[in-house]
């Protein structure tokens, strides 16, 4: 019954022959209060195991293995996660029985500590029962939603969000955890001095799971300290560390296309986590959260982050406490210390404002331009590269060291100036302190907790130098993010993400109680920081908006995919002043893990993403970049997409394909100062459809084009490049290009590139011109639209000079993760820097002094 169960206590299960002449699997407890249960899941797990079931295990010895998957068919599996929940489920009876023998004599204390004689104070009170309450309401709200649906049993059954929010609360267990020995040792002294609260304590009574509805049966006494270290052993050895070994039970017995099977995952990666960050001693990590007067302080949320100071980036380690935000600086470590934090700052959570007094000076972002954060992951890239390949050929540690100190020199550097989104913050005198963000969705987080926890805090803290020095030492034991994310932090053993291109579709939004202007983004991780990468169009005054929209989002090492859902808002007039946002709100906001097993498939992977009651599904489809990006010449004997431009021209009668020409017409006339121009991808639906209507010479393409956003006429642009069988520069020529761009004499240079370029055939050589003037006149809004030169040879220097790979360089196994090298190299880099520049160069010469007849000409 309990497979989850049996397999996070292992160490306990021994083999008996059972009634049925097997040797099944028996659970033996200490503790007598366990005792029902345990019989119930040996008789759970003989049922299970013996010939007369339908359902055959194979259990090894004491191992806690799962049941051979070779036995069972889908539907056994399905049924399987019956058998898991309502093992839960007696879990949680028990556990529930106990906190509400805790809570029992609290409320009664509680009353008369405001009396003129009291049992005890109340900071004893709130030490000895500190959490309880939030405990108890946890697990009796994930108990409620559980047990209706198990009893109303059937394989479309969701619980998945049960165990996602559940898992999400689990701060709440550290704290408890942090708080348990001086709540035992309060215990133990009250009991010691206070005769009418040792006698309340001697009375405690635990009600058995299945009493539980019946207040006159009890199954004993225990005084409060026996209860608190069950509560504490039963939460703490069994109840965290079974979450998620019952996760993982769940998850196979979970389909992938079931829509509890994301929410599993990420509640099975928060409980990952959690455990992975629970592993230090907790007696220094109590010690240093207790205060003065019985109080304690916990660590919410803690992270690295950028603070601009005076203009300045500098890294600082963000606590967030119960009571305060602390700003800390990481001290550099000498001598093989350990690490040792420096406070910069801290606010009292009832003093922290997000809107300072009007006169508030306007933040200044310094912006680091594009091309210098692309040369920083060029380096990057050539850095991890260069370490591999010393690993493969076994070189000394020395040469390995030092790549190893240049790529977290690199790395930092680009964690420090890739943020630019600001969250600010004032104290009550007005003084502000700004950081600067990557995503929008961690913005959002940062504020969400902080705004939280302001309405549940009451007291000002206000600390002495010494206790602020205290608690700034303790943050190298409470903190929860341990390094800085760089390559050197990673384990060796850790995924390296996904490289290649990702496609998600944008289906749809339910559980909206009000009609809403709405749009999502979407944003995923790539060295080390998130970025936005897509948006979905407005849908206007719906509560079940219907996008279904396509995007095609480059992986760069990508392990996460967040999703923003936002209201549009239209009146101007009334400007969100919080850290110079906009004055659209998040809705809701939810992630999924990029899991490479499973989206190395070619299938569409469906799934659901929840976040506040709103749930958004969607559909990905990963490719690889060797796949993505081979040129592949069409099969069509019409069309223009995957058909060399000479034979498009010479059909046309034309120097410029008609489908460049009216694209960059269309884009001239309302996309110039469209934000992220050729940048921002295209809903992908659109792009197919103005491929085929180009394909198929429809006669009404351009009325098409003007009904379309902007962003799918440049990606249908940049899609037809990319598909041309033969790039615009040439298989031949293209090495001649890349060699070019290497030189050094400036003079040699320019004769070279020059003469290169007019040694192109003639409708590749005007088209490219065409497309340069084009390019130029976008970079002239860059003010407005964010493109630089820079940006626009990033994005087309590989499209138009990639060669067409004749020889193929596929994997024999495609399943081998692409390494970050394939993605940045040089090949890549001298692609953009040969693009570059000729948008550079002021003119370029041609053998035509009438370049604009010839680009209209209707002469072959």
């Amino acid at each position: 019954m309990l497979p989850a169960l049996a397999h996070s206590l292992r160490h306990i299960l021994i083999r008996q022959p059972c009634s049925h002449g097997r040797r099944c699997l028996f659970v033996l407890f200490q503790s007598s209060w366990l005792n029902k249960t345990a019989r119930g899941i040996s008789q759970s797990l003989c049922f299970l195991s013996c010939p007369s079931s339908s359902v055959s295990f194979d259990w090894a010895e004491g191992s806690g293995e799962d049941f051979s998957k070779t036995e069972c068919d889908l539907e056994k599996g399905l049924e399987m996660r019956k058998w898991v929940l309502s093992g839960i489920l007696a879990t949680e009876e028990t556990y529930l029985s106990h906190l509400e023998a805790l809570l029992l004599p609290m409320k009664p204390l509680k009353a008369a500590a405001t009396t003129s004689q009291p049992v005890l104070t109340v900071p004893q009170i709130e030490t000895i029962f500190f959490k309880v309450p939030e405990l108890y309401e946890i697990h009796r709200e994930f108990y409620d939603g559980l047990f209706p649906r198990v009893q109303q049993w059937s394989h479309h059954q969701r619980v998945g969000d049960l165990f996602q929010k559940l898992a999400s609360q689990l701060g709440v267990y550290r704290a408890f955890v942090d708080n348990y020995e001086l709540a035992v040792e309060t215990a133990e002294k009250c009991c010691q001095a206070n005769t009418q609260f040792a006698e309340i304590s001697e009375n405690l009574k635990v009600r058995s799971p299945k009493d539980s509805k019946d207040q006159t049966k009890k199954s004993g006494l225990l005084n409060l300290p026996i209860v608190m270290c069950t509560v504490h052993m039963y939460m703490y050895k069994i109840n965290i560390s079974t979450s998620t070994a019952v996760l993982q039970d769940l998850l196979k017995h979970t389909p992938t296309s079931h829509p509890d099977h994301p929410l599993l995952q990420d509640a099975l990666r928060i409980s990952q986590n959690f455990l992975s960050s629970i592993n230090e001693e907790t007696t220094p990590r109590r010690q240093s959260m207790t205060v003065k007067k019985g109080e304690s302080r916990q660590l919410l949320r803690d992270s690295f982050m950028v603070e601009l100071v005076e203009g300045a980036r500098k890294l600082r380690h963000v606590f967030l406490f119960t009571d305060l935000l602390l700003c800390a600086k990481l001290k550099k470590q000498i001598g093989g210390k350990n690490q040792q934090y420096d406070s910069k700052w801290y606010i009292p959570l009832t003093e922290l404002a997000f809107q300072g007094p009007e006169e508030t000076e306007p933040l200044t972002i310094p912006q680091v331009p594009d091309e210098e954060l692309d040369a920083m992951k060029v380096k990057i890239s050539h850095l991890r590269s260069e370490i591999q390949r010393e690993k493969r050929g076994n070189k000394g540690s020395k040469v390995i060291d030092r790549l190893k100190k240049k790529l977290s020199e690199q790395e930092s550097l680009l964690l420090l100036t890739s943020p630019s989104l600001p969250i600010r913050v004032y104290n009550k005198n007005g003084k502000s302190y700004s950081f600067l963000i990557a995503s929008d969705y961690e913005r959002a987080e940062w504020r969400e907790i902080m705004k939280e926890q302001q309405k549940k805090c009451l007291k000002t803290s206000s600390l002495t130098s010494m206790e602020l020095q205290m608690l700034t030492s303790s943050c190298v034991k409470l903190q929860t993010v341990h390094h800085i994310p760089l390559s050197i932090n990673k384990e060796e053993d850790e995924s390296p993400g996904l490289h290649g291109f990702l496609n998600v579709i944008v289906h749809s939004a339910s559980g909206l109680k009000q009609s809403l202007n709405l749009y999502c983004t979407l944003e995923v991780d790539s060295f080390g920081f998130f970025s936005n990468k897509a948006k979905t169009r407005v849908y206007r005054y719906t509560t079940e908006p219907k996008w279904n929209e396509e995007f095609e989002i480059e992986l760069e090492g990508s392990q996460t995919l967040r999703l923003l859902c936002f209201e549009k808002c239209y009146n101007k007039t009334k400007p969100n002043k919080e850290d110079g946002e906009g004055t659209d709100r998040i809705m809701g906001k939810g992630q999924i893990p990029l899991d490479p097993p499973t989206l190395q498939g070619k299938d569409w992977q469906r799934t659901v993403i929840p976040m506040n009651g709103i749930e958004v599904k969607l559909s990905m489809k990963f490719t690889s970049r060797e796949f993505s990006l081979k040129r592949m010449p069409s099969r069509k004997p019409m069309g223009v997409f995957g058909v060399k431009i000479s034979t498009v021209t010479r059909r046309e009668r034309s120097k410029v394909p008609y489908i460049v020409r009216q694209c960059l017409e269309e884009i001239e006339r309302r996309g110039l100062e469209e934000v992220g121009i050729y940048r921002v991808s295209g809903v992908a639906t659109d792009i197919q459809a103005l491929k085929t209507a180009f394909d198929t010479n429809h006669k009404d393409v351009s009325v098409m084009m003007s009904e379309m956003d902007v962003n799918a006429i440049a990606g249908t642009l940049k899609l037809y490049f990319r598909e041309l069988p033969e790039p615009l520069f040439t298989d031949d020529l293209y090495p001649n290009f890349a060699g070019g761009i290497t030189l050094s004499d400036s003079v040699a240079k320019e004769s070279c590139m020059l003469n290169l370029l007019l040694s192109l055939p003639e409708p590749n050589l005007v088209t490219f011109l065409f497309l340069l003037d084009h390019m130029k006149r976008v970079a002239e809004k860059e003010s407005v639209n964010k493109m630089s030169l820079h940006n626009l040879a990033t994005v087309f220097g590989p499209t138009l000079l990639r060669p067409s790979e004749k020889d193929s360089k596929i994997p024999t196994n495609p399943t081998q993760p692409i390494s970050m090298g394939d993605s940045w190299s040089l090949e890549v880099m001298a692609q953009v820097q040969v693009l570059l520049y000729f948008l550079q160069l002021e003119t370029i010469p041609t053998p035509d002094s009438k370049r604009q007849s010839i680009l209209f000409s209707t002469e072959v």
